[in-house]
């Protein structure tokens, strides 16, 4: 009689298909999730330094021009998803804008910063363009720094300012005088066309841009640290120089007889009266320059928490709220066929204006918060420093 054989016998003995899988402990999870992010970090090639291209300019000149033009995106004709008062108001946002540039900006797209600089010190001391310095927004690299204009623009801007004739062309005759000089004294102008202009944005008190909280404990005269409060400990006692030498009531601000003398002493020379060039309307665009910055880095972070980088068109897309720029889609938004979000309703046309990729990009690279690099295989990435 033949021998029987279970069946379930051989289904016990038969391998199990996941024998040959690598066993893993419990608490594993991290490690292979701490592999996954290895295997998703972008390979990086070679840095690449400067956006510069083929289509931007070599000269300073242009490269304003250039970064002017390039700023916002035209709005679109059709299927915006922006009503009338939210396109009024974005054309109203964008002409009222200072025609300024960052000079981060210009090294982010010039060939060669040392030749970027050495043409920008000539054009100043030239007067074509003049600069201006941006304190107290941001620190360390996310600073704005300094800020530069066309001369010609400026002055543009003092015409069509609101202000009279007579008054802007004192200005521009200011501007043409002192061509490299930010602080001028304003004795040519009266007291009326000084309040004209300052409430028109073009002259600013100097105090506004460099005063501090030790400031606020200066002496009266003007004098910091005066001759006087220094000599008992600086001078042998008993001597001249240990009541502050010969003259001492008179450059502390005091009276005496030295009426020759007056008009020199630190403390009239002090009371002259001087303004800062500005350009009316500042406030915005630092707003805008600044917030741009930190919403594109926030976006990085958010595409790679742990290494914060990201290819640049990945990158672009997450600028542009997701919404795909290709014809075929702008094809369909055009008919009404698009489901999705429309652009106007993105944060780039809401709070942004339709600020550019290309231009916050730029801004970023000049003043050193993200870096460019070759991938090799899927283009330019771009990563936080």
């Amino acid at each position: 009689m033949p021998k029987l054989v279970n069946p379930l016998a051989k289904r016990k003995s038969a391998a199990s298909p996941f024998s040959n899988a690598p066993r893993k402990k419990p608490g594993s999870r991290q490690n292979s999730l701490a592999e996954k992010e290895e295997a998703e970090r972008l390979d990086d090639i070679a840095s690449i330094p400067s956006l510069a291209n083929s289509e931007t300019p070599r000269n300073v000149g242009g490269l304003i021009r250039y970064i002017q033009d390039n700023a916002f995106e035209d709005i679109p004709e059709r299927a915006a998803g922006m009503n009338s008062e939210q396109i009024s108001g974005t054309l109203r946002f964008r002409a009222r804008l200072p025609p300024v540039v960052s000079v981060a900006h210009l090294h982010a797209l010039s060939a060669s910063s040392t030749d970027t600089e050495r043409e920008l010190s000539r054009l100043t001391a030239m007067g074509k363009v003049r600069k201006v310095s941006v304190p107290g927004r941001g620190k360390g690299g996310s600073s704005v720094g300094e800020v530069v204009v066309l001369t010609d623009d400026w002055k543009r801007r003092a015409r069509e300012g609101g202000v009279e004739e007579e008054v802007a062309n004192k200005y521009t005759a200011l501007m043409n005088q002192y061509p490299g000089t930010a602080t001028v004294s304003i004795s040519s102008l009266s007291d009326s066309e000084v309040r004209t202009l300052v409430a028109a944005g073009f002259f600013t008190n100097p105090t506004a841009l460099s005063s501090s909280v030790g400031d606020l404990f200066a002496r009266p005269t003007g004098v910091g640290s005066g001759d006087i409060s220094k000599a008992g400990y600086s001078a042998a006692t008993g001597t001249l120089a240990a009541v502050g030498g010969y003259g001492a009531i008179q450059h502390s601000g005091g009276g005496g007889s030295m009426l020759a003398t007056k008009d020199t002493r630190p403390s009239n020379l002090k009371r002259q009266p001087e303004m800062t060039f500005s350009l009316p309307n500042m406030g915005p665009y630092l707003k805008l320059l600044t917030e741009a910055r930190l919403h594109l880095l926030g976006l990085l972070k958010q595409l790679s928490p742990r290494y914060k980088e990201a290819t640049k068109a990945v990158l672009q897309e997450k600028w542009n709220g997701n919404v795909p720029t290709d014809s075929i889609s702008q094809q369909k938004r055009a008919r009404g066929e698009w489901s999705g979000v429309l652009s106007g309703k993105t944060k780039r046309w809401r709070d942004f204006h339709g600020l550019t990729f290309e231009w916050v990009l730029a801004e970023c690279v000049g003043s050193g918060l993200v870096e460019l690099f070759d991938t090799g295989s899927v283009g330019i990435g771009v990563r936080a420093t």
